[in-house]
């Protein structure tokens, strides 16, 4: 080389994992619609250790707000599937299609407004407990808060309909009709079923904490 240059340099080539993390970082991120169930655990956790948090007047003012969106639920319900009772007179599968089809609407209005309903709080808040995120006396606590705040708003509901003379006729006659139908069976034979019905609310809750937009938790 000549007096006075310095010698070139070289250019160092990056090892293959740093080149692998440039790679990864220019590459868009992908988004998902749907948690997968580990995050969607931890999210179900998470809501039950928030609900432990909150003050008594809180969870019983939410819980009086989803005994009301239970009575919406349960009005359409019956005001839609009593319309088409002479339609479902050779096929009464239709009728009971119609009612669980559209009260569901009930359980879409209390998860998306942060309503307390004592069937998704039976599971959030024990997972809650389970990961160590809450006291076990939650459980008892905000069961029984949000049962009787439930029960209020329920019946709040019942006294409104019953003052605007909405369920009269046809839905009158489908309301008593249920009514006796699910106090016809004993005790052991609702309990069961009560379990179950739960069971399928828990996990309407869960899916619905897995969908990230608007039309999954619809659905």
């Amino acid at each position: 080389s000549r007096e006075g240059e310095s010698p070139p340099r070289l250019q160092q080539t990056p090892p293959p994992s740093a080149q692998s993390s440039t790679r990864r970082a220019s590459m868009p991120e992908v988004l998902s619609l749907c948690k997968g169930p580990k995050e969607a655990y931890e999210a179900f956790a998470d809501k039950g250790a928030e609900l432990s948090r909150k003050s008594t007047p809180k969870i019983f003012h939410q819980s009086v707000l989803a005994g009301v969106y239970i009575g919406f639920g349960g009005m359409l319900s019956l005001t839609v599937a009593a319309g088409i009772a002479d339609a479902s007179k050779d096929n009464p599968t239709l009728q009971s299609f119609v009612f669980a089809a559209l009260f569901p609407v009930n359980l879409l209005l209390i998860l998306l407004t942060g309503g307390v309903l004592i069937t998704g709080a039976s599971a959030t808040v024990p997972a809650a407990v389970l990961e160590k995120k809450a006291h076990w006396i939650s459980i008892p606590k905000i069961v029984a808060i949000s049962w009787v705040g439930n029960l209020v708003g329920a019946v709040i509901f019942a006294l409104l309909v019953h003052y605007c003379d909405m369920n009269t006729g046809a839905t009158a006659e489908l309301a008593k009709k249920t009514v006796i139908k699910k106090c016809s069976k004993d005790f052991m034979q609702t309990f069961i079923k009560g379990i179950g019905c739960n069971w399928l609310v828990c996990m309407a809750v869960f899916l619905c904490g897995q969908a990230q937009d608007m039309a999954g938790k619809m659905v």
